[in-house]
C-alpha cells in the first residue's frame, strides 16, 4: 500500500514510518503543506494522511484544492486539537476520516485499511480469479484448471496485480512502480518476466490469458 503522509513533526513522521514500512507499507514525505500538495496531484496514493497545523499551507487548505482538483484518495486528517469545530470542519473541506493525536497506532493502521478497502476491495481479498486461474494471496500458490503453478515472487507479484484489476489494463509503468519503484533495473526487464510468466501461465494450456495492450501495458482475458 502506497500512503502520502504530510506532517510537519519529524518525531511523529520517524514513528510512522518505523511503523508501516515495517508492514511493507511505501511511504513519500512532505514536511510542508505545499509540497504536500505537489506530491498529492501528482501522484497516486491509496491513502493520504494529512497534519491539520502545516507550514506554507494547513491541512484543510490542502483538502480543500486536492478535492477541487477531482483527487478522490482517501484523506485522513490528523490533529492535536480535540474541537468539535476541527472535526466538523476537516470533514467540511473533504476528509474521510480524523484521528487525534496521540493516536494508537494499531487504530491508525486499522482505519487506513478501511479507507482502502472501501476504494480498492480487490487488494484485500484473500483469493484472486479469473476464469479458471486461482491466486490465493496468503499462501501465495496459483492454480490453473486445477494444476498449481510454481511463480517467483516477482512473477506472482505481476500475476496478482493484473488478476486484481481484471479485465482492466494494467500499465507497463504501473507494474514497473511496483516491482521497483523509483529505481526500475537497466533495459528491458519487464517484458522477460513477462514472457516467463506466460511460459508458467499461458503455454501448457489452451488458451492465452495474459494478452499484450500494445503501447500500454498488459491485461488478463479471464473469459474462458
Amino acid at each position: 500500500m502506497r500512503l502520502l503522509l504530510v506532517e510537519d513533526s519529524r518525531d511523529v513522521a520517524g514513528i510512522l514510518f518505523d511503523y508501516f514500512e515495517a508492514l511493507d507499507y511505501e511511504l513519500d514525505y512532505a514536511a510542508d503543506g505545499r509540497q504536500g500538495l505537489t506530491l498529492g496531484l501528482e501522484n497516486s496514493y491509496d491513502v493520504i494522511l494529512l497534519d491539520v497545523m502545516l507550514p506554507g499551507m494547513d491541512g484543510f487548505e490542502i483538502c480543500t484544492e486536492l478535492r477541487q482538483q477531482g483527487i478522490t484518495t482517501p484523506i485522513l486528517m490528523l490533529t492535536a486539537r480535540d474541537t468539535r469545530e476541527d472535526t466538523l470542519c476537516g470533514f467540511g473541506q473533504g476528509a474521510d476520516d480524523y484521528v487525534i493525536k496521540p493516536f494508537d497506532l494499531n487504530i491508525l493502521q486499522a482505519r487506513i485499511e478501511a479507507l482502502a478497502r472501501r476504494v480498492h476491495p480487490e487488494r484485500f481479498q484473500q483469493t484472486l480469479r479469473c476464469g479458471s486461474l486461482q491466486l490465493d494471496m496468503r499462501t501465495r500458490e496459483v492454480f490453473r484448471e486445477g494444476q498449481r503453478i510454481i511463480l517467483n515472487p516477482t512473477g506472482f507479484r505481476i500475476l496478482a496485480l493484473l488478476a486484481g484489476k481484471a479485465p482492466a489494463t494494467v500499465t507497463r509503468e504501473e507494474i514497473s512502480y511496483s516491482l521497483w519503484k523509483d529505481n526500475p533495473p537497466d533495459g528491458d526487464i519487464l517484458r522477460n518476466h513477462i514472457y516467463q510468466l506466460r511460459s508458467q501461465v499461458d503455454k501448457p494450456f489452451n488458451k492465452a490469458l495474459i494478452v499484450t495492450v500494445p503501447k500500454t501495458g498488459y491485461r488478463l482475458d479471464c473469459n474462458e
